[in-house]
């Protein structure tokens, strides 16, 4: 999956732009494919297209993009780029959805303040001020070539309801069929830790992941991902190809963090890459100040282009066989509410390919947490390894039972529920078509 180091050695992530470490730019990081002829991508699950060649695209672009970050002043030659690649991907019958950060650094230049507030009321007063200022930069912006935008503003919390879920869906769907440009962005306003995407990186995932996107742009201030700073390490190389996250984390630590005005960084974006790759979508990092990058990048694909030929960016490739619509939401759209630990034969019958059971109040040994019936929890086999223990997570699913109910009927048959609870409102805990596998195997 990426070069090969020892198994001991742990390689650090560098956001650094290309232009600074050019006598690097040969090495590189990249798939076991990589003498694969990349192809354009269509998401299988996409049924929304105008025509075949039609792509589902969605972009981010990150407040380090968007604003300067002493001063909090918009950049406009980059604002002003994205809009004309946003312009030019509808000309070529491409849908397009912009995921946008940057309200609080708008509001700080609105309201003339030099940092962003620690504390969480005056965060989400600045926000309110600046997500207004924004949209209406956007709209002049798209205004002067008469593209019609409409404002998204979502919490995690809005997703959690699957009919919520389903009516964004619709939507969204909507408005590009109408030939709208959706421009979303988190409430931040009313947003707080529980019910937080955390970073825009998460909310283009989850969007990609909605609309069943085939493309997925995190916009940044740099070109690619690298194993290390090349200041300080020459063997360092960017990261061109990645097609096993496992993998990838095994090799590396990130630990940058974002910009003062924003909240993400390396760690989210590969959070966002795992999202969107799980529900079919390729990823792709790149540099906001570059937005042409977007479309030389899909017409490479579309041209069947060799490596030499893309604009330097790190790709992420999509799952051959991606999670179906309600599958990926209880993963991805859900928030995790608790976790329930099985024993050895419940995970077994769980994740054996000709099985796939449903999830039984027999093979349920503990309970962590206080949740209600239909939400989601984490399930968790505990494996024993000499006089150590390893948690195993093995899978998310929504219950049928709340957390106090199935520490009663936990290691009981299913018979024995009316007996014990006085009524029976499903014969197993999490139903097979409520239930992710997360493992292959224990």
């Amino acid at each position: 999956m990426c070069s090969k180091t020892s198994e001991s050695s742990k390689l650090s992530f560098f956001f650094i732009p290309f232009h600074i470490f050019y006598p690097f730019s040969f090495l590189f990081c990249i798939s076991e494919k990589k003498k694969k002829k990349k192809m354009l991508h269509k998401n299988q699950y996409n049924t929304h297209r105008t025509n075949k060649s039609s792509l589902t695209i969605v972009v981010k672009i990150g407040t380090s993009s968007i604003c300067n970050e002493l001063t909090h002043f918009p950049l406009l030659s980059n604002l002003s780029g994205l809009v004309e690649a946003v312009l030019h991907l509808r000309s070529q019958g491409h849908r397009v959805v912009l995921v946008t950060s940057a309200a609080v650094g708008t509001g700080l230049r609105r309201l003339n303040m030099a940092e962003k507030p620690s504390k969480l009321a005056a965060r989400q007063a600045v926000a309110a001020v600046g997500q207004g200022r924004l949209m209406a930069l956007y709209d002049d912006l798209f205004g002067q070539f008469g593209q019609p935008v409409a404002q998204i503003l979502l919490t995690k919390n809005d997703l959690a309801d699957r009919s919520q879920y389903l009516n964004a869906v619709n939507c969204l769907e909507e408005l590009l069929d109408m030939g709208v440009v959706p421009i979303v962005n988190e409430n931040d306003t009313i947003s707080t830790q529980g019910i937080r995407f955390g970073d825009n990186d998460t909310l283009s995932a989850v969007m990609a992941g909605m609309i069943k996107a085939d493309y997925l742009f995190l916009l940044t201030d740099v070109d690619c991902l690298y194993t290390d700073n090349p200041r300080t390490n020459p063997e360092a190389k960017p990261v061109l190809v990645c097609d096993d996250m496992v993998k990838l984390r095994e090799q590396v630590s990130v630990s940058s963090m974002g910009s003062s005005l924003g909240t993400g960084g390396m760690a989210t974006k590969l959070i966002a890459a795992d999202l969107a790759i799980a529900a079919g979508v390729i990823t792709i990092i790149t540099n906001g100040s570059k937005p042409k990058n977007i479309f030389e990048i899909i017409e490479a694909d579309r041209l069947d282009a060799t490596e030499g030929k893309h604009p330097l960016h790190t790709r992420f490739t999509a799952k051959d066989n991606p999670l179906l619509d309600r599958k990926w939401w209880i993963q991805y759209g859900l928030h995790t509410a608790g976790s329930v630990f099985v024993d050895e034969g419940a995970a077994k019958a769980m994740l054996t390919p000709r099985i796939k059971s449903s999830l039984f109040a027999a093979g349920i040994v503990d309970v962590q947490g206080s949740f209600v019936a239909q939400q989601a929890v984490q399930i968790i086999y505990r494996k024993k390894k000499g006089d150590s223990v390893e948690d195993i997570v093995i899978g998310k699913g929504i219950v049928n039972y709340s957390s106090i109910e199935i520490s009663r009927i936990k290691r009981c048959r299913s018979t024995e529920i009316p007996n014990i609870l006085g009524y029976v409102d499903s014969d197993c805990v999490i139903h097979r078509d409520n239930l992710v596998r997360t493992a292959q195997d224990v």
